[in-house]
């Protein structure tokens, strides 16, 4: 299997997608500003406390108060708190982690209102990005993420991942570990770090004690709420979740972004430094890769995957709801087991897919069409788990029930994916009634000319979907070189997939979107001058 991973930068949002033999397989957005991200740590102020639920509501910055139920306090939760009230008690000089005593374990069915009061400090790590109207969800057990390995302060157990499953691999990683962890550090040993050396993992683990270090000085002068340990960003974390030797190449169209990404690579695999590549190409990257096109047709209610087959998907609060029909396949009774179990196996691989593109989490269930004989319903179970072999968020899956349904949880740490791939008409507003089609080209024409005359933009790029890209280069004297020599030499006309028929875009030679006031004022001056006549 080649994979492939590709970031689109933009202004105001980061893409990053993931290709499995040219196959869209994971699609994830940031706006460039998200605060509150998974893996944040924040010193916050218990701000409620509530009994009923056994958690408190904890200031840390967010519009909304965060989540801190009593079992994601940890069993280190104790130690934690005198570690902070050590800093509190001598802020020129911090404890070290080494030399500290750490307390009791927690107790794990103890009463949150016996560990903490209302108004006390605590340092939180963000488990769960808000969701919906819900603020975060946090944990005290606070944990610093590596390739190989994750390390827990405050802790000092070794656990294999169960992926992993030599025995003798697991004891020879364990006791590796062990010999090479400082004192009051737990580790749990990723599946990625299977064969992997001493030298590799020492070097890691020395990273991430490091990172622990300079990051708790900030506790010396911090005042509540305040941001204690900011996750790398998106980018490098998703590389650092799937980075593999099958990756093949790694794409991004923003030189900055492109450094960080390729000084990474070549931090943790020096031979692979190469297969980052900066892209420069004059269509939007998506577009180059064919992901815009593989992102229409994979997000909506409907997916169509093999032969007429189809998947409905529905999601609601509480749960996700996946529909499996056979389409215009053969129906008569003799073939209809064999229908059934060739289109639900089909069913189970698009369904993983999906669960990874959209990032479903919770409860979700499936339901496939009606299979008589067990040897078929089994046959399903196992291709399932199969294809969600690839999947790195936990999952469980339960037998199919008597009805046919198939129940599956899958973790949740952010919003699902949701991608709407309806286009509202640009030039309408969805109210039905436009300007002809016919003087579109007139109406471009007129904000060029706007904005080489009076903006004085010179050199610009002008996106449009492709099928109008193709009328304007129509022809040997086209309309793009009558703008041309008309209006300015720097214009660039640049098809892209993602616009609506009639809808366009300008940028600038930096390639940032220009202002929309500036192109959209030809259109308020024209439709005043239309009020009036």
């Amino acid at each position: 299997m080649e994979s492939e991973l590709v970031v689109d930068v933009q202004p105001k949002e980061i893409s990053i997608a993931v290709l499995e033999d040219k196959s869209l397989v994971e699609i994830q957005k940031e706006a460039r500003s998200l605060s509150y991200a998974v893996g944040n740590i924040y010193l916050g102020k218990v701000k409620k406390l509530m009994p009923g639920l056994n958690a408190a509501f904890v200031d840390v910055g967010h519009k909304k108060d965060a989540f801190l139920h009593y079992q994601d306090l940890g069993s280190h939760f104790n130690s934690l708190q005198k570690y902070l009230r050590n800093v509190a008690s001598d802020n020129k000089k911090l404890p070290s982690l080494s030399k500290f005593q750490r307390l009791p374990e927690t107790d794990k069915e103890g009463s949150i209102s016996t560990v903490l009061k209302s108004g006390e400090e605590v340092l939180v790590q963000v488990a769960k990005e808000p969701i919906s109207t819900k603020g975060p969800r946090l944990t005290s057990e606070i944990s610093f993420a590596g390739r190989f390995i994750v390390v827990i302060p405050f802790g000092d157990k070794v656990s294999v991942s169960q992926k992993i499953k030599s025995q003798e691999e697991r004891s020879r990683l364990k006791q590796l570990i062990l010999s090479i962890k400082p004192k009051n550090f737990g580790v749990i040993v990723r599946t990625s770090s299977e064969g992997k050396r001493v030298a590799e993992l020492d070097l890691e683990m020395r990273t991430l004690v490091k990172r622990w270090d300079d990051n708790m000085i900030k506790l010396l002068r911090a005042k509540t709420p305040a941001l204690i340990f900011e996750e790398t960003g998106r980018t490098v974390a998703v590389l650092r979740d799937i980075f593999n030797p099958t990756f093949q190449h790694i794409y991004v169209n923003d030189h900055h972004v492109y450094n960080e990404v390729r000084d990474y690579v070549k931090q943790i695999d020096p031979e692979k430094e190469n297969i980052v590549e900066h892209y420069t190409g004059g269509l939007p990257i998506f577009d180059n890769f064919g992901i815009t096109k593989q992102i229409k047709s994979s997000f909506g209610r409907t997916v169509t995957f093999k032969s007429g087959a189809y998947l409905i998907i529905e999601h609601t609060e509480a749960m996700h709801v996946i529909d499996v029909n056979s389409g215009n396949r053969s129906k008569s009774s003799t073939a209809q087991e064999n229908t059934a179990i060739d289109v639900n196996t089909a069913a189970a691989t698009e369904i993983a897919r999906q669960l990874r593109l959209r990032d479903m989490g919770g409860i979700i269930v499936i339901d496939f069409i009606d299979m008589h004989e067990n040897e078929n319903r089994q046959k399903l179970i196992e291709h399932m788990r199969e294809a969600m072999t690839l999947d790195r968020a936990r999952h469980n899956i339960l037998p199919l029930s008597k009805f046919g349904l198939m129940q599956l949880t899958r973790q949740r740490v952010r919003p699902a994916m949701d991608i709407s791939i309806m286009e509202t008409c640009p030039v309408c507003d969805g109210h039905g009634n436009m300007k002809p089609s016919i003087l579109f080209a007139d109406t471009l024409e007129s904000k060029i000319d706007y904005l080489v005359n009076v903006v004085k933009v010179k050199k610009f790029y002008l996106h449009l979907h492709p099928y109008i890209v193709a009328f304007i280069n129509k022809g040997i004297y086209s309309l793009k070189w009558q703008w041309r020599f008309k209006y300015s030499m720097g214009i660039r006309i640049i098809p892209n997939q993602s616009l609506a028929l009639l809808e366009y875009k300008f940028y600038d030679s930096e390639k940032s979107e220009l202002d929309a006031a500036e192109v959209e004022d030809l259109d308020i001056r024209e439709d005043t001058e239309e009020d009036i006549l």
